[in-house]
């Protein structure tokens, strides 16, 4: 999942996206609204976490123009604490409405939440055929038996997971598991996809010439 952090207070930015790196979101960050709309102009992203006291134009404008053109989740993660403001965020496009200081656990829950909802799912838990994913303990298990993907198999295992029933393109998961430093060489995604089969299963993800991967409901 690749989230876009909006955030001015640089060491509050760097804890924040740290933080979410560790629970394998691919993180972009933006200390400025322009910055902030070019960002969700120009790349896909599964939620945005948005400050609104920002540098240039305000968060209210950023999600006034991101609503323009985009479904996003996104959380407003700000000091701005009155009844008033709370409403406004969330009459204005706002999935969520967090203020500062912050649990990180809550905001983590709050962040899976969203992008459960946007993705169609009401429940953590993702069942296909006898693979089971926890996307809150991050756990995956095939007949019960708990089976260890590495960090990037993991992440790729659930966005096709996620989008179960869907054709996803390796352009598609490239743009949401990888942020904008990441210098990986696109096709290793066809090696990690590879070794997800070894461990749960050749037939569980398919491959569509031509389109991309799926994973579907018939198995």
């Amino acid at each position: 999942m690749r989230i876009l952090l909006v955030e001015d207070e640089e060491l509050l930015c760097s804890s924040l996206s740290r933080a979410l790196c560790e629970e394998c979101y691919a993180v972009d960050t933006a200390s400025d609204g322009d910055s902030a709309v070019y960002h969700a102009e120009n790349w896909s992203y599964d939620a945005v976490i948005l400050d609104i006291m920002l540098p240039g134009c305000s968060g209210w404008k950023v999600l006034e123009r991101i609503r323009r053109f985009s479904h996003v989740p996104v959380i407003m993660l700000t000091a701005l604490d009155g009844l008033k403001e709370r409403i406004t965020g969330l009459d204005s496009g706002a999935d969520d409405y967090i203020t500062k200081p912050f649990d990180l656990y809550e905001l983590l829950a709050r962040l899976r939440a969203v992008i459960r909802r946007s993705q169609g799912h009401s429940s953590q838990i993702i069942e296909i055929n006898d693979v089971c994913l926890d996307t809150q303990a991050k756990r995956v298990t095939r007949s019960g038996e708990e089976i260890h993907l590495t960090a990037r198999e993991y992440v790729i295992f659930a966005h096709l997971a996620c989008r179960k029933g869907h054709t996803v393109t390796r352009t598609e998961l490239y743009e949401h598991l990888f942020d904008e430093k990441d210098d990986t060489i696109s096709n290793l995604i066809d090696v990690h996809i590879s070794s997800v089969r070894k461990k749960l299963g050749a037939e569980l993800i398919r491959t569509r010439r031509g389109l991309g991967y799926f994973i579907g409901d018939d198995l």
